[in-house]
């Protein structure tokens, strides 16, 4: 049996690298490295695979989120809701740009925001939403569009984790994760469901003048050559990670179908275990499975983790602290036990490794592991 990883990046690139190869050495001898025909073609591939008019490739996933909040001309006090489960650089980039982060709590079985929180949570001062797909499964946005353009809100899509996922409107309406809002963004992290070989980054939007405002933020604020008209950052995806991530492209629903597979693999090794609950799939959306997290009950998860590594199987906590609760965003307004859910999936959840590359004997001793952990 091959060594267990969180992410086996390495089988992955072995399985395309003839492809892989090319498209980098292909660069190299172009010497085109910034913006070169490498990135203006993933950017016109991503467009056609999301169904979208606009892709504006960056740096990284949190300045995709950085300047979608940028591009909409956000004011310092302006209030951004968002949920308080999930990675800190949702609300970093609100906090960066001095906005406040309005929190709110997530649904116990999708782990996505709940919309009557997000309806709750709406004052004066609020002028955008930022749902987070986490972990594979797209939040609910026909309910999210619906509170929008009720208060004339903008929606941000956070999309680093459900690239590829479809949701499926009430009226049978299929539209890929990050297409709905009025912005998407995502991240190309090289352990993303479609991850490049360093940092990148994309945002989407099927508005023209917001298009040609975030192309203008990610290139230092500039209409033209040394012209600054705005204040913009320099946020860039750069032609070799754009060349990998042409390859990756063609193979995403490939790769999504065989996370699907394995996630298929543990709910049936876990089903009706009383003491592991695992991932709700709920209609309205696909799921891609960037994660695959289970909810403990009645659990010493601690002991549990220490038992699967020293069987040298890898798990991890996403996410320990509430970000309600961590150090740099403590704030009067909230306190412990405000976010009931969100705090009882931090101190609950774990995840069993999940990648492309997965195979049934590594499955199988996965969850066998963690089954004998329960007699022993």
């Amino acid at each position: 049996m091959k060594k267990l990883q969180m992410v086996d990046l390495r089988s992955q690139y072995l399985s395309i690298k003839t492809e892989i190869d090319k498209g980098i050495q292909d660069v190299i001898d172009s010497c085109a490295f910034i913006n070169g025909p490498a990135v203006q073609l993933f950017q016109k591939n991503l467009e056609q695979y999301l169904g979208v008019k606009h892709v504006i490739p960056c740096a990284n996933g949190t300045d995709a989120l950085q300047v979608a909040m940028m591009a909409l001309n956000l004011k310092p006090g302006d209030e951004v809701i968002t949920t308080s489960f999930t990675f800190i650089a949702t609300a970093e980039v609100i906090a960066l740009l001095q906005l406040t982060p309005v929190l709110v709590d997530v649904d116990p079985d999708t782990f996505n925001i709940d919309p009557k929180a997000i309806e709750r949570a709406i004052t004066p001062k609020t002028r955008a939403i930022v749902p987070v797909h986490l972990f594979g499964q797209t939040a609910p946005m026909e309910e999210i569009m619906e509170i929008a353009e009720k208060h004339h809100l903008y929606v941000i899509e956070d999309n680093c984790q459900a690239i590829g996922s479809d949701y499926i409107f009430n009226d049978g309406l299929r539209k890929k994760a990050g297409s709905i809002g009025h912005i998407g963004c995502t991240s190309f992290f090289p352990s993303k469901n479609l991850g490049c070989y360093g940092d990148g980054g994309a945002i989407f939007t099927n508005d023209d003048e917001l298009a040609k405002q975030m192309r203008v933020v990610v290139n230092h604020g500039m209409t033209v050559r040394y012209y600054h008209d705005y204040v913009g950052v320099n946020s860039r995806l750069d032609s070799i990670q754009a060349a990998i991530l042409n390859v990756k492209l063609a193979h995403l629903d490939e790769y999504a179908a065989k996370r699907r597979a394995a996630a298929d693999f543990y709910d049936k090794a876990f089903e009706n275990h009383p003491n592991l609950k695992t991932p709700a799939r709920y209609g309205k959306s696909t799921h891609v499975f960037h994660q695959y997290t289970l909810v403990t009950q009645n659990v010493d998860r601690k002991a549990l983790i220490e038992y699967l590594t020293a069987k040298e199987i890898p798990a991890m906590i996403y996410y320990p602290v509430p970000l309600h609760m961590q150090k740099a965003y403590l704030d009067p307004r909230y306190k412990p036990g405000d976010f009931p859910v969100t705090e009882h999936l931090s101190e609950t959840v774990f995840s069993l490794p999940m990648h492309t590359e997965l195979e049934e004997d590594q499955l199988s001793y996965i969850t066998g592991s963690v089954l004998q952990f329960f007699k022993h």
